[in-house]
């Protein structure tokens, strides 16, 4: 799954893509490289972020959909928690929305619920804005599980079948250095909510606090992340560096078929 920020802001490409040409080329390079998903975002998640009003995020997000939607061979999807712009996204065609407050906004359940697209339902503890102010846990793995579970629950009540589930543990959305890599070590335990998971590490702050990189620079732990995530059975990577990760996804794939 290959990202693409419409927005000013976000921690690593903000501004990048904010003009609709330089998205599509950013897309088109993306499909050349491999990526089987194009994630769209029109408002930052980063730590501290504002919000981003309505329209304006709905003007950031739905003319690129539309035009990669017409112009390339690849699913798309749309990172976002407000239910008008979900509810925009699949009238464009997205195959799946991607959020980070798992449908908790007033009126999300409701829109995926009268849809037939896929949701990834993610963990966040507190908001962007405040999300890595001492967060805390009184066992992070089995919290977060508790969490997507109680999600996936409220999902089925809505109507929402479990096979259009993706889940994400949500590292760096309220979560120290150690409960990141607690996360990353204890990842097989997600799978026996029985449900596939993206997981997104690309060039996050728990790799940086690690290697001493700036973001610019942390192509190799990024990989080095991507394929333990795989390794231990996620089913859709997103990042930003789709040929790099592409290439490591290939070894693991080669590895994992070395057990049949």
């Amino acid at each position: 799954m290959g990202i693409v920020n419409t927005t000013p802001d976000s921690f690593s490409d903000g501004g990048k893509f904010s003009t609709l040409d330089r998205a599509l080329r950013q897309v088109e390079q993306l499909v050349a490289d491999g990526a089987d998903y194009i994630d769209i975002g029109g408002e930052s998640t980063r730590p501290g972020a504002a919000s981003v009003g309505l329209q304006e995020e709905l003007d950031r997000v739905i003319p690129l959909v539309e035009a990669v939607r017409s112009r390339f061979a690849v699913n798309v999807s749309v990172d976002t928690s407000k239910a008008g712009v979900m509810q925009e996204a699949i009238r464009a065609g997205v195959a799946m929305i991607n959020d980070v407050r798992a449908l908790r906004a007033e009126g999300a359940l409701d829109a995926i619920a009268a849809s037939q697209v896929d949701v990834c339902l993610m963990h966040m503890q507190g908001e962007p804005r405040t999300m890595q102010h001492e967060p805390s846990y009184d066992d992070v793995a089995s919290d977060v599980k508790t969490f997507l579970s109680d999600r996936v629950r409220a999902c089925s009540e809505a109507g929402i079948d479990s096979s259009r589930i993706f889940l994400d543990p949500g590292f760096g959305f309220g979560k120290s250095i150690r409960h990141n890599y607690q996360l990353l070590q204890r990842l097989q335990a997600f799978h026996e909510l029985g449900l596939p998971l993206l997981i997104g590490m690309s060039r996050k702050s728990m790799l940086g606090q690690v290697t001493g990189r700036d973001v610019a620079e942390r192509l190799s732990a990024s990989i080095a992340a991507a394929t333990i995530a795989a390794m231990k059975g996620a089913r859709i990577i997103r990042v930003h560096d789709v040929r790099e990760t592409v290439d490591a996804m290939k070894i693991v794939v080669a590895t994992l078929a070395g057990d049949n």
